[in-house]
C-alpha cells in the first residue's frame, strides 16, 4: 500500500506535467495571437482604402495567412491528450473566436454572405464536431460572428467617408439578418447572451447610417429594406 508521501509525490508529478503542458500550449497560442494581429492589420485597410485597392486581393492575402493558422492548430491539437479538449480549451478560446471573426469578415467582404462553421474549420484544419476530435466549439463560432458585427458597423460608417454608399446598405441588411438568426437561438452561455444583447447597437448604428444616406438622396429609399 502506498504511503502518504508516495501519494503526494504522484500528485506533484501530475501537477508538474500539467504545468509543462500548459506552458507548451501558451507558446502556440501566443503565436496564434500574433498571427491574428497580422491578419487584422491587413484587413484594417478596408476602413481607409487607398486608390486602386482591390477588395478581392485584400481578402485573398488575408485568407492565405490562415495557412499558418492551420499549422498552429495542428501543433496545438497534437499536444492535447485524448478527451481533454475542454480541460484546456479556455487557453485558446478567445483566439479561436478572433479567427472566426476574421474568417467571417473575409467571406462577407468577398461574397457578401455569412461564413459557415464548416468553412472556418477547413481554414484552420480542424473538425466541426467534438466527436471528431479537435474542433471549433459552437459557442466560440457564435461569439466570433457577434464580434464581427462590431467591425462591420464601423465599416458602414467609414465606407461613407470613402464615398462607398452601397456598402452600408449591404452591411445593414446583413447585420439585421444575423440579428434575426440569433433571435432564433435559446442562448445558455452568459457571455454569449451578453454579447448578443450588444448586437442591437450594431444594428441600430448601421440603420442610422443608411437612414442618413437615404435622407440625403445618396441611396434609394428601397434599399433600406
Amino acid at each position: 500500500m502506498a504511503s502518504t508521501q508516495d501519494i503526494f509525490t504522484d500528485f506533484q508529478e501530475y501537477l508538474n506535467a500539467d504545468h509543462e503542458l500548459r506552458e507548451e500550449i501558451r507558446v502556440v497560442t501566443r503565436d496564434m495571437n500574433q498571427l491574428v494581429r497580422e491578419i487584422q492589420t491587413v484587413l484594417q485597410v478596408i476602413h481607409q482604402p487607398a486608390q486602386g485597392t482591390s477588395m478581392a486581393e485584400l481578402c485573398k492575402t488575408a485568407e492565405d495567412m490562415f495557412g499558418k493558422g492551420k499549422e498552429l492548430y495542428r501543433q496545438l491539437a497534437e499536444k492535447i491528450p485524448e478527451n481533454q479538449y475542454y480541460r484546456y480549451s479556455d487557453m485558446w478560446r478567445f483566439v479561436s473566436q478572433r479567427f472566426v471573426y476574421l474568417a467571417g469578415l473575409i467571406v462577407f467582404l468577398r461574397d457578401g454572405r455569412l461564413v459557415t462553421r464548416e468553412e472556418v474549420a477547413a481554414l484552420l484544419g480542424v473538425a466541426v464536431q467534438r466527436e471528431d476530435g479537435f474542433h471549433i466549439d459552437l459557442d466560440d463560432f457564435l461569439m466570433g460572428l457577434l464580434n464581427m458585427t462590431n467591425e462591420l458597423s464601423r465599416l458602414a460608417v467609414n465606407a461613407v467617408t470613402s464615398g462607398d454608399y452601397e456598402r452600408p446598405v449591404q452591411i445593414s441588411r446583413f447585420v439585421s439578418q444575423l440579428d434575426a438568426g440569433f433571435r432564433v437561438l435559446n442562448l445558455k452561455n452568459d457571455a454569449l447572451r451578453k454579447r448578443f444583447d450588444g448586437l442591437k447597437y450594431d444594428v441600430k448604428k448601421c440603420e442610422e447610417v443608411v437612414y442618413d444616406l437615404t435622407i440625403r438622396g445618396l441611396v434609394g429609399a428601397h434599399n433600406k429594406d
